[in-house]
């Protein structure tokens, strides 16, 4: 493959790549074949904003691939492997639940301007999960939820998540916190996606939480490694009566070490 040098990657259309983000930033060259087929083996290592990005890029891959006469077999086997239901872990894992505070508020407040909040909100949450082995079961709205096969990494990506979000440059007047939560258990997985009630306590435990806070249950505190509760603050908050959840639950309140 050519190498694309920063003059020739100046003089590409934003039609010659997959993926323009918000802010303009230009990845995946498709303007030729080797090009292309560089995109195809890479796609799964762009950070997208959102699913609707992801889809958007997929879409001008495929059809560049065809321009090109290249059968992506493989890209697709390895789109369906990625999205599908079924390739989520099962057993016991632990579940993060994210929500943006106060959204309505800061909906009124920018207007359009929103969107590019919401976008970099789940950029920040989608690397900081991505980034220990995580994976994304479903976004909507302002909210976010992904799951972990190891407690330690759903701790270690939250903590990140609250950095990130933290460093941001937000719109000038904007207080943008997002609230995390975690419980592990072991739901069952079905086509449709996660059920159980250890779907609904870790819904129930952000809730609970403060703007910037991270809240861990007591089953997710239990089998974190020691190593890893030496790396952070734990603070017990005692036992909670969650809605909705038959037994009261023990809460700690994580925070960087």
């Amino acid at each position: 493959m050519a190498t694309l040098d920063s003059r020739k990657r100046t003089e590409l259309r934003d039609g010659d790549f997959a993926y323009v983000d918000s802010r303009g930033r230009r990845r995946l060259p498709i303007h030729d074949e080797s090009h292309v087929r560089n995109a195809l083996s890479r796609f799964n290592q762009v950070v997208f904003e959102d699913e609707s990005a992801r889809t958007k890029a997929r879409s001008r891959l495929l059809k560049a691939a065809k321009k090109h006469g290249i059968v992506p077999i493989g890209f697709m086997e390895g789109q369906l492997r990625a999205t599908g239901p079924r390739t989520l872990p099962t057993g016991t894992v632990t579940f993060l639940v994210t929500d943006i505070v106060n959204s309505t508020g800061l909906l009124q407040q920018l207007g359009d301007g929103y969107a590019r909040v919401l976008n970099d909100v789940r950029r920040h949450i989608r690397t900081a999960v991505r980034g220990v082995g995580g994976r994304e079961v479903d976004a909507r709205g302002d909210e976010f939820f992904a799951v972990f096969k190891e407690a330690r990494s759903g701790v270690v990506a939250a903590l990140a998540l609250q950095r990130a979000l933290a460093g941001h440059d937000w719109p000038p007047g904007a207080r943008v916190t997002v609230r995390s939560g975690l419980h592990t258990g072991r739901p069952t997985l079905t086509d449709a996606g996660y059920v159980g009630l250890a779907v609904h306590a870790a819904n129930r435990i952000c809730n609970e939480a403060e703007g910037g806070q991270i809240l861990i249950s007591g089953a997710t505190m239990a089998v974190l490694e020691p190593k890893v509760a030496a790396q952070a603050a734990f603070h017990s908050l005692g036992s909670r009566h969650l809605r909705g959840v038959r037994e009261p639950v023990t809460l700690y309140e994580v925070r960087s070490a």
